[in-house]
């Protein structure tokens, strides 16, 4: 059997189960392609015709076979995710990244080109603060968030990135435990999930911290406190960036009084 040939026997299975997509592809061949070539430690580039063992191709189907039954995400099984191509270790201390903020950090450093600080508040696996610190090269970045595990997380992708030295995971309830410091930029992809929304997501969103998506019950209870207290730790001149999701228009409501940017219309930008 060929790669090409258990990908396509993959895609069969994930197509007939109630499986849902959305934590690094949104369709079942893309699914069954990430699992088999991951899964085997292959790059996505890999030659499709290639030979697959025996024993490979056991262990795919044990892999598919969770997903199925388990309907936990992909990224958790193969304890990798990518965002904006970039690879991370993830598991269930921290949810899936996928935020709409990684897609703006070429425009970020376009309009921010003096940026030396940047604060990325409930990082989570530590992928934001990653990411800046790539696009930003001069920059030193906090990864700050509450959660002792999910810090843990960003810590081994800290180090497996070797940004150790420009970038600092720091335990904070939000800007509690960063005193007066302030910074250039404050990226943010908070809990934002309503109550109700939080109620009917699908089972593999169930898998992820559920302090990582609850926002309360508008889904902006987070997003309100980052907002009012942003003043106090950005530059003159710099920016809160933050992602609000399907709660966008709630944030619109809420925040109306502001000149908000909405450079995605799931994220929003406050310039002090």
């Amino acid at each position: 059997m060929t790669l090409a040939e258990l990908i396509a026997r993959v895609e069969r299975r994930f197509a007939a189960a109630p499986l849902y997509y959305g934590h690094g592809t949104d369709n079942a061949h893309d699914e069954a392609a990430w699992l088999v070539l991951r899964g085997l430690g292959l790059p996505f580039d890999a030659d499709l015709q290639a030979f697959v063992t025996a024993s490979a191709g056991k262990k795919i189907d044990a892999l598919a076979g969770r997903r199925i039954e388990e309907q936990v995400p992909l990224a958790y099984l193969l304890k990798e995710a990518w965002l904006a191509g970039v690879p991370f270790h993830v598991d269930e201390r921290v949810i899936v990244p996928r935020s709409h903020i990684a897609e703006l950090l070429p425009s970020l450093r376009k309009r921010f080109p003096g940026a030396r600080r940047i604060l990325d508040l409930c990082t989570g696996s530590g992928c934001l603060a990653i990411l800046a610190a790539k696009a930003f090269p001069a920059c030193r970045v906090d990864a700050a968030d509450i959660s002792p595990p999910a810090l843990a997380v960003a810590r081994k992708n800290i180090a497996r990135h070797r940004l150790g030295r420009r970038v600092r995971a720091v335990r904070s309830d939000l800007y509690a435990a960063l005193g007066a410091r302030r910074y250039d930029l404050v990226l943010a992809n908070p809990p934002y999930v309503s109550a109700r929304a939080v109620q009917a997501l699908p089972a593999e969103y169930r898998h992820e911290p559920r302090i990582a998506l609850a926002g309360g019950r508008d889904g902006l209870d987070l997003v309100a406190r980052i907002v009012e207290q942003a003043g106090a730790h950005l530059e003159p001149g710099g920016a809160l960036v933050c992602e609000v999701g399907e709660s966008h228009a709630a944030a619109r409501r809420r925040f109306r009084a502001l000149k908000l940017e909405w450079p995605k219309p799931e994220v929003f930008l406050y310039a002090r």
